[in-house]
């Protein structure tokens, strides 16, 4: 089976787990993904972070590594039928892309075309942001995010922080700390089998 082509929406500050641990995951199985953020061109650099829970009543933020975005966000947009699905990584990120309407016109692209969306941590914030995406769906997230997806329509699951959901051909979790599962599931969804010897 060919690989398949991964779209992956990302904004300054975005995870950094939940970027290089997806993207090298998946292009070790012979995916492909195309990290894109909103006016940023292949070449570019986005910056990212790293939560963390550290004994605070919510999690800690420190710099991470910066990324080099591979994907001019112009051109995927107009290619996102060569896309097979899309993945909304967590992080800060999300709490800015959410509101350009190209991202959003990305998102209802791949909801309407019933692809399969991959959220974690914070990325179900851009899918909240996208009238009907999460409606009527189970959805995992960070527990902060739980009164966005109850607003938009969706049940919000309380997964451990090692766990992953799947609702059709949506998957998502918690946190960087599910993505053994979260990529498991994501793989299954995309038909992806591994086999060994």
């Amino acid at each position: 089976m060919p690989g398949k082509k991964i779209l992956m929406l990302t904004g300054d500050f975005t995870e950094e787990y939940e970027i290089f641990v997806f993207q090298q995951a998946m292009e070790a199985v012979g995916h492909t993904v195309h990290v894109v953020c909103p006016d940023k061109k292949a070449g570019d650099i986005l910056r990212t972070s790293l939560h963390d829970f550290e004994g605070d009543q919510t999690y800690t933020e420190k710099l991470g590594h910066n990324v080099v975005i591979n994907k001019t966000f112009s051109e995927a947009e107009t290619q996102l039928d060569e896309y097979h699905a899309v993945y909304c990584a967590g992080g800060r990120g999300p709490e800015y892309i959410r509101t350009d309407r190209r991202v959003q016109a990305i998102v209802r692209h791949f909801h309407e075309e019933q692809k399969p969306i991959f959220t974690i941590c914070h990325g179900v914030q851009i899918l909240v942001a996208v009238d009907g995406v999460v409606r009527g769906k189970k959805v995992g997230a960070l527990g902060a995010c739980e009164p966005e997806v109850r607003l938009a329509g969706g049940t919000y699951i309380d997964l451990s922080p090692t766990e992953a959901y799947v609702d059709g051909t949506m998957v998502s979790a918690k946190g960087w700390t599910a993505l053994a599962a979260f990529m498991r599931e994501c793989l299954k969804v995309l038909g992806t089998e591994i086999y060994h010897n």
